[in-house]
């Protein structure tokens, strides 16, 4: 499926970050102003017809805070996750409970999988400086 042939899911994701889970909002409480290693996560943000709980468009980087829901939904979610995967990102998910009881693990992490992430854009070797 084409990224165009949807219309993106802007009302939706305002009415989504109106109305965060209480573990996305303690989740975003660490996350929000470059808190964690310096990068900008944006939330509920929508890749294709998908809209993601954190977005980091620049480490490439999806966080999932799933519920209960779920659990009970895995065959969609690896589609999900296959899709936003197609676009480059890699996805990373933490039940509620997990980020209800364990924040700081959570962050740590975080911090793990983006210090162990390749750099996204990767400087270019010049002209004429082959090794």
């Amino acid at each position: 499926m084409s990224d165009k042939n949807h219309q993106r899911p802007t009302r939706r994701s305002r009415e989504l970050r109106a109305n965060m889970t209480p573990a996305e909002c303690k989740l975003w409480a660490r996350l929000s102003a470059r808190k964690v290693a310096g990068i900008r996560f944006n939330r509920q943000f929508p890749i294709g017809e998908f809209i993601c709980d954190f977005v980091s468009r620049g480490a490439k980087l999806v966080i999932e805070v799933d519920g209960a829901t779920h659990g009970e939904s895995e065959r969609a979610d690896a589609e999900r996750t296959l899709f936003i995967e197609g676009r480059g990102y890699r996805v990373i998910r933490f039940w509620n409970n997990e980020v209800m009881g364990n924040v700081e693990g959570v962050v740590s992490e975080i911090e793990r999988v983006l210090r162990d992430m390749p750099s996204p854009n990767p400087s270019r070797r010049r002209e004429g400086n082959e090794p």
